[in-house]
This record gives C-alpha cells, sequence and structure tokens, in this order.
C-alpha cells in the first residue's frame, strides 16, 4: 500500500463526515470567490466604462464618503488651460430606481464632449440637442427597462423619449442610460452641479506625465480631486466599507472551515490511534505520521476548494442576474480569483491538520497491542 493510498483510505473511511467537512470548506470558499469576485468587478467595470470614453483622468469629490458629493461645474474652467489636457466632459452620475428598476445609472453628460463619441447606435439617433427631452439606452439598460426606440421612460416626474439604443462598448456604459447634463439636472433638481470632470490627456503623455497632471490638479481645486481613471474608486470611502465588508464576511466562513477540518482531523486521529501505532511499529518515522495527517488536510482544503469555487461561480451568476445588480457591473472571475480562493483554501486545510499531527506525533507504538 502506497503513502498516498494511506491518505486517501484515511478520508474516505468516514465519507459523511469528510463529506460535511468539504461542505464546510466549500461554503466559505464560495464566499470568498462571491464577495471579492463581486468588489473587484464593482471596479474592474468602471475602469472599463471610463476606458471604452476615452477618460485619463476623473476629477472628483468622493474620497472620504460614501457618495459622489456634488460640486459647481465651473470648477472645470480652473484646469482645463493646463498643458496636456486635450479635453474635458462635466458628468453627472446618479443611481436611482426607475420604472421596473430597482437600481439605474443616470450618466449625465456635458454636450458635445467626448464622453458621447463611444457610443455606437445600434438603433435611432443622438438627442438634437442638450434640451431635448430625449435619452440614449445602453443595450442592457434597454433590455431591462424591456424599451425601444419610439418608447418614453419615466425618470422620478419627467417622461423622456427613448431616441437611441447604443453599444457604449463597456459593461458599464451598456447598463446606463446616457443623456444630456443640464437635462438631468434639471430632472434631479441639481442646477449647475457635477460629480465628476473626465479629462482626455494629450495623446502619448506616459503615466508619470498623467500623475503630475493629477497633483497640477489637485493643487488647483482644493475642494475635489484628481486621480488617473482607474484609480480613482479604489481610494474612496464606499469601496473600501465594501471591500472591508467582503474580506471580513468571507474570513469568518473560512474560520469556519477552520474548525471543521481541524474536528475532522482530530477525530480521525483518535480513531487511527492503533493504526498509527502499527505504522510506527513497522518503522515509520514521526515526521512521515505528520505528513500523512497534514497530507489529508490539504487535500481535504483542496477538494473544498473546488468545489467552492464552482458554488461561488454559480453565487456569482445568481447575483449578477439579480434585479439589483443587473446592469451596475460585471463581477471578476479572473484566474488569479480562482489562484489566491484555492491557496486560501489549502492553507485552511494545512493549518486545520498543525494540531491534529502532533497529536498523532505524540503517540506511541506500544498501542499497537491494544485492541
Amino acid at each position: 500500500m502506497t503513502f498516498l493510498n494511506v491518505v486517501t483510505r484515511g478520508l474516505w473511511r468516514r465519507p459523511i463526515r469528510t463529506g460535511l467537512t468539504l461542505l464546510g470548506i466549500a461554503v466559505g470558499i464560495a464566499a470568498v470567490v462571491t464577495l471579492i469576485g463581486m468588489s473587484r468587478g464593482f471596479i474592474t467595470s468602471w475602469t472599463a466604462g471610463m476606458k471604452s470614453r476615452g477618460t485619463d483622468i476623473v476629477v472628483h469629490n468622493m474620497r472620504g464618503s460614501l457618495t459622489p458629493q456634488p460640486f459647481p461645474a465651473s470648477t472645470r474652467d480652473r484646469i482645463a488651460h493646463l498643458p496636456g489636457v486635450a479635453g474635458t466632459c462635466n458628468i453627472l452620475v446618479n443611481l436611482m430606481s426607475v420604472e421596473t428598476a430597482e437600481l439605474m445609472i443616470l450618466s449625465g453628460r456635458e454636450w458635445g464632449c467626448f464622453a458621447w463619441d463611444n457610443l455606437k447606435f445600434i438603433s435611432g439617433r443622438m438627442p438634437n440637442d442638450q434640451m431635448e427631452k430625449a435619452v440614449v439606452l445602453g443595450t442592457t439598460a434597454a433590455e431591462i427597462l424591456k424599451k425601444k426606440v419610439g418608447d418614453t421612460v419615466q425618470i422620478e416626474t419627467e417622461e423622456l423619449a427613448v431616441v437611441g439604443i447604443a453599444d457604449g462598448g463597456a459593461f458599464v456604459e451598456n447598463g446606463s442610460i446616457v443623456l444630456s447634463l443640464p437635462l438631468l439636472q434639471q430632472v434631479t433638481g441639481s442646477p449647475d452641479k457635477i460629480s465628476a470632470i473626465d479629462v482626455r490627456c494629450d495623446s502619448g503623455m506616459d503615466q508619470a506625465g498623467i500623475r503630475k497632471l493629477c497633483d497640477d490638479m489637485s493643487r488647483l481645486i482644493p475642494e475635489a480631486h484628481a486621480e488617473p481613471a482607474g484609480e480613482h474608486l479604489v481610494h474612496t470611502e464606499g469601496y473600501r466599507m465594501i471591500n472591508a465588508m467582503s474580506w471580513g464576511t468571507s474570513l469568518l466562513a473560512v474560520i469556519v472551515g477552520v474548525l471543521g477540518v481541524t474536528n475532522t482531523m482530530l477525530m480521525s486521529v483518535f480513531e487511527r490511534q492503533q493504526e498509527i501505532a502499527i505504522l510506527l511499529a513497522l518503522g515509520w518515522r514521526r515526521i512521515r505520521i505528520v505528513r500523512m495527517i497534514l497530507l489529508e488536510s490539504a487535500l481535504l482544503g483542496l477538494l473544498g476548494g473546488i468545489i467552492g469555487i464552482g458554488l461561488g461561480v454559480i453565487g456569482i451568476q445568481l447575483m449578477k442576474s439579480a434585479p439589483a445588480i443587473r446592469g451596475l457591473l460585471e463581477p471578476d472571475l479572473s484566474l488569479n480569483l480562482v489562484l489566491i480562493a484555492v491557496t486560501i483554501a489549502v492553507s485552511v486545510g494545512v493549518l486545520s491538520g498543525f494540531y491534529p499531527a502532533w497529536r498523532s506525533s505524540r503517540l506511541t507504538p506500544s498501542l499497537a497491542l491494544h485492541g
């Protein structure tokens, strides 16, 4: 009988207990994959949206708060003249319920700026001017709201015509209702207020130049903050809270898995005392006994992790299609996240096996005489 045979036989001698332990690990890993995948997806989705619009820098006022704090649209005038700035676009973004949709992204964009250029129309047209009571729906938004060109959509108390359906080139863009900035300011009662300034830099500017330009902008507008597109969300209070809650919940689930594996391995060692003593009497070194127990627990962690990743993928798909989230973000299911989940699962197994392995190494060959 090979060393691996001894290890696998130890796991499957109590299949129900082993199965429940695997389920405990799997739930913890599923929580990691689902929650971290969603929080990472929030960043990647919004970053992709800005990239599709050609935005290099975002000026915002939400670093120390949970939601964007509006600031005057005239703020843009203090930075538009800076060397290296190829274009600017005042933006007002709102998340609100629209008709049957619990949450929709409303993106009010300055008329004529570059933020409109990424919209590739599937049907319909652009609004005729900034005051036309009209909206353009991203493809996902049109699907969620069940709208087509010629229909109307009610936002707050306003009935706005759907004049176009467009592919914005990114998940968040396709889940948005796009309209002119003055129209959204009017609808939401936020005259002359914006939530961000999208900045496009001169072509060929490197990251060092972009960061220097961000520093120059931040000095000129102390009431807001300029950061490279894609980085500004990571530093916000809202994202830090979401990320902390995701990891905290995942950690609790993983701790439950650790306790489950430790209990399973302790019971296994207790039940196999005579078998371990016989192996010692046959010449097995104590370090080999320790390796056997650690390998058993690591294998439990690995199998539980694989099952947990599968459950996590199912959980992400269910959350992705939930009405409150659909169209807002694309979950991150990258290879990096899978590797992190597997590493956590195996680490849980190994850490859980240390004490049972130590206990098994304290047994004596004389126990083989009892039976």
